[in-house]
Order: C-alpha cells, then sequence, then structure tokens
C-alpha cells in the first residue's frame, strides 16, 4: 500500500514515535492524518492533521472516534505505556494488567473497530508498534515485554483473520528510542524520526515486518541460534 492519498489514523499521536509518525505520514503525501490521543489538545495540528480523542482503554471512545472518521484507510496501531520492573516485584500484576490494557487490549480494540472501515475502502493496512521486547525479556521491563509479545501474536493472527478482506498488516520492532519513555535509559537509542522512516519504507514496500534498527535484526536473528537471544548470556 502506498502512503500518497491515503487517510490515516495515528494512536498516542500527541508525542514520541505517534507524532513522528503523523509528520512522516504527511510529508509523504497522506491526505489527511487523524492524530488521536487521550487529550487532544495535547495535539499539535498541522494543515492535514485533526486532532481527536481517543483513549485505547475506553471501549466508548474508539467506538466514537470510529464513527467520526469512517474514510481511513491506514491505522498506525502506536499508543502504549511502559514501566520499569520484574515479575517478582510486589506491584508486578497491577503493572501487568495496566499494561497490557493498553498495549494488547487497546490495540485489539483499535484493530477490531476499523477491520469494517478499511475494508470498506478496499483492504487499507494497519501498521502496529511493537518491540525488540516481543521476542525477549530481561526482567527489567518485564510487563511490557510481556504486553508487547502478546501484541506480536496478535499482530500475526490479524494478518491470517484479515487476508481475505486484503488488509496489509505490517509489524514494526525496534529497540529503546529516543522518546520520554526511554529518557533515563543508558543505551543507544533510535530517533523517533528515523523509527518513522524506515517503517514506513518497509510498509510501503509490503514488508510483513520491519525491524528498524541492527539490534533488532541481531537479536530477531538470534531466535534460531544454538543458544537463542531471548536466553541469558553463559556466566
Amino acid at each position: 500500500m502506498k502512503i500518497d492519498n491515503a487517510i490515516a489514523l495515528v494512536t498516542g499521536a500527541n508525542r514520541g514515535i505517534g507524532l513522528a509518525f503523523t509528520r512522516a505520514l504527511l510529508a509523504r503525501g497522506a491526505r489527511k492524518v487523524y492524530a488521536a490521543a487521550r487529550d487532544p489538545a495535547s495535539i499539535v495540528a498541522p494543515p492535514g492533521v485533526e486532532a481527536i480523542r481517543l483513549d485505547v482503554t475506553q471501549p466508548d471512545e474508539i467506538a466514537a472516534a470510529a464513527a467520526r472518521t469512517g474514510d481511513v484507510t491506514l491505522v498506525v496501531n502506536n499508543a502504549g505505556i511502559a514501566h520499569f520492573g520484574g515479575f517478582l516485584a510486589d506491584d508486578s500484576e497491577e503493572l501487568a494488567r495496566r499494561q497490557l490494557e493498553t498495549n494488547f487490549f487497546g490495540m485489539l480494540r483499535v484493530s477490531k473497530a476499523y477491520a469494517p472501515i478499511l475494508r470498506a475502502h478496499g483492504g487499507g493496512a494497519l501498521l502496529n508498534v511493537l518491540s525488540i521486547v516481543s521476542w525477549i525479556n530481561g526482567g527489567q521491563l518485564a510487563a511490557y515485554a510481556a504486553s508487547k509479545s502478546a501484541a506480536w501474536s496478535l499482530t500475526n493472527a490479524l494478518r491470517h483473520e484479515l487476508a481475505a478482506q486484503k488488509t496489509q498488516v505490517t509489524a514494526l520492532h525496534m529497540a529503546f528510542v529516543d522518546t520520554d519513555l526511554a529518557r533515563n535509559v543508558d543505551a543507544p537509542k533510535t530517533s523517533a524520526e528515523d523509527i518513522a522512516a524506515r517503517a514506513l519504507d518497509g510498509f510501503e514496500a509490503g514488508l510483513d515486518e520491519v525491524l528498524a534498527d541492527e539490534r533488532t535484526q541481531m537479536v530477531k536473528q538470534g531466535l534460531t541460534a544454538s543458544r537463542p537471544s531471548y536466553l541469558p548470556p553463559i556466566a
């Protein structure tokens, strides 16, 4: 699918990767971009961008957004949250539920709501923002990684379920990105603008998965190594 003349919805569009996607879509010729966030007043809306209210944890807001944006041909499922901490921490269950509610169930709800809209426009596309931690979990972002693993599985299932209506489903995986979420992380980071550009390059090329940085490519390749990349290194 080409972006030129597309009408896109980007969730979590008020900052970070979502904001970068909004700008990149306009630059590549999207006719309109619906920039969605919990607080639409937080969105900078240049010409071609319409800010809308959408909290992906609220089914009524998703239904209202879908009713308002029936011309959408591309959905970028970007909204997500992250909390540091392992599964043995006292608050791990609460944090796991919170992150799954946004990162998995939110993506599921939005995809279900927009599937009929995409079908009505010849199939359209979903671009789901996932992560390198869809495949590995070192415990520092334990519940976040679990939510992204679930979202990866969801994306793979949607690819099959939506094939009959000719909906393109693209998964985006990347390591740390230079956004507020990773502000305190001492590790190499890629700019949100570079991630959006690489994602859209792969999307327009028809890739099922976009591995947006070298670290992600190495980890994916290492999944089938004799000692897979999801196992801890041998001391």
